[in-house]
């Protein structure tokens, strides 16, 4: 059995945009009168120097943190609206694994989906797993794990979330060769059944429909 991602191709075309976004940390100003706009079916790459903001503008996308200017809207509503709506459609992957450590990986993978509601079998936790080279790691506590298995495990998260929207800050740190291109191969999996995703990545990002941001 082979883990793939469910088409979102039934339901109305999405679309995240941003509006006029100013984003300030302490003295600074980041970037001001920022725009963009992501519809399903697509990839935005955000690109840029450490320190111009870009880890600011996912945080300023997923809600955790708020503009000093400007708008968010989800479907043409503000992200503000119905938050919890849009953060059950949400998938974010931070710098942080947010893994629990004492937690074996299939553990890690059917603790996420209680927190968010959604019925996963066994064997499609399992198979997720096994898609990403974890075959006889899933039993393992994720503190045995190298920092590229962890990531790995989130890769089977990102494929058992049933999210629409993935924001993935450095989504391709601490990954061989052979991950990233499999990473690729969901991301570019996800956008072609109608999902959206907005990426960071110091890396150059080899996928369909991608366009790029740079701050």
């Amino acid at each position: 059995m082979t883990a793939n991602i469910s088409s979102f191709s039934s339901i109305p075309a999405l679309t995240l945009e941003a509006r006029a976004l100013a984003c300030v940390r302490g003295e600074r100003r980041l970037f001001e009168g920022l725009n963009l706009k992501v519809s399903s079916g697509e990839c935005l790459h955000v690109r840029g120097e450490n320190g111009v903001g870009k880890t600011s503008l996912l945080r300023l996308l997923t809600g955790l943190s708020k503009p000093e200017a400007g708008e968010i809207l989800w479907g043409g509503l503000s992200i503000n609206k119905d938050a919890s709506t849009y953060h059950r459609e949400l998938l974010f992957l931070g710098h942080r694994d947010a893994l629990k450590e004492d937690l074996t990986a299939l553990e890690n993978l059917q603790l996420y989906a209680a927190l968010d509601d959604i019925h996963l079998p066994d064997e499609k936790a399992l198979s997720a797993l096994w898609r990403f080279g974890l075959r006889g790691r899933e039993h393992l506590p994720v503190s045995c794990l190298s920092a590229g298995q962890k990531r790995r495990v989130l890769m089977a998260r990102m494929l058992t979330r049933q999210a629409k929207l993935w924001i993935l800050d450095e989504p391709f740190n601490a990954l061989d060769v052979h991950a990233v291109q499999a990473l690729q191969d969901l991301i570019a999996e996800h956008v072609e059944f109608g999902g959206l995703v907005v990426l960071t990545s110091h890396q150059e990002v080899m996928l369909p429909h991608v366009r790029v941001l740079d701050l």
